[in-house]
């Protein structure tokens, strides 16, 4: 069902999916890629959940997709981490769920932004991450081509932002682009470009120059040691960069586990069999722990 829930005086737009026959379920937050509106990969794994008997929430962040709030499109992980611990209360707070048995899950730069909100939100019992995407400095520099290619996008990030305060214009480029060096993810890859996967009306494939500064100086591995609930984490090899989720899986405080599997990063998003893998042991991890 569409709901809609107030963070920080924003409407948001969201999706409840919810379990056939349960009354009262566990309920899970689930958020995706940096970008990404709720129809890219959230919806999917919230409907997974759904039929394993979870009440989950899939939404959009401020200023993406159907919510509202200014400025569009612009990456700033604290205002989707307050976005989060707003979407846990909405969740909490539903009939239809039991508001002392929460989860959440994360998948790719989600991963980031649901842990941190886990780390100080007593409301979150267990966390899962499905293909994580979990940074500090060091891995940026290794993922974006060095420390002096990181602070060029710095610079220009906060150029852009210095413009955006000014004259109240935002510098945008692609967020994925075969052509364009400029583009954020200077790729070709399918599942953003493709109209049958991610590249979908409504997912405007624009990325804001200013929000480099916030994304590339935001440090996960950090979060882990703050991190007590049980943590499981689902990821391969073959995926975005498997050194941060060791790291950060070394690091947590409580229960945690990683199941190391098979794919890229973009077949976690929409391809089998690594969605139902990832939601399968997502819903066991969480039965475990919530109950």
């Amino acid at each position: 069902m569409n709901v809609t829930f107030d963070s920080d005086g924003v409407t948001l737009s969201g999706n409840l999916f919810l379990p056939e026959g349960v009354e009262r379920a566990p309920g899970v937050v689930v958020a995706g890629t940096w970008t990404s509106v709720k129809e890219l990969m959230a919806d999917r794994y919230a409907e997974r959940l759904a039929q394993r008997g979870f009440a989950a929430l899939s939404f959009d962040f401020t200023g993406f997709g159907a919510s509202g709030g200014e400025p569009r499109d612009v990456e700033n992980p604290a205002r989707k981490v307050r976005d989060i611990h707003h979407a846990v209360g909405f969740l909490a707070a539903h009939p239809a769920v039991d508001g002392d048995r929460l989860g959440a899950l994360g998948i790719c730069a989600a991963a980031m932004y649901m842990a941190d909100n886990a780390a100080d939100d007593p409301r979150i019992s267990s966390l899962a991450l499905v293909a994580p995407w979990l940074h500090d400095a060091a891995i940026c520099e290794a993922a974006y081509g060095g420390a002096q290619a990181v602070a060029d996008k710095i610079k220009i990030g906060r150029e852009a932002r210095s413009r955006h305060d000014e004259t109240g214009e935002i510098d945008y480029v692609p967020v994925v682009s075969a052509t364009d060096q400029r583009a954020a993810m200077p790729y070709d890859i399918d599942f953003y470009l493709n109209p049958a996967r991610g590249g979908i009306a409504a997912w405007p494939n624009r990325f804001a120059v200013m929000a480099w500064p916030d994304w590339l100086t935001y440090d996960s591995i950090a979060l882990a040691p703050r991190i007590s609930r049980p943590t499981l984490l689902v990821h391969s090899e073959d995926a975005a960069i498997p050194d941060g989720a060791r790291r950060f899986h070394a690091g947590l405080a409580g229960p945690k586990d990683i199941l190391w599997t098979q794919g890229t990063q973009f077949d976690f998003y929409d391809q089998e069999p690594q969605v139902a893998v990832s939601a399968d042991a997502v819903a066991a991890h969480f039965r475990r722990t919530l109950g």
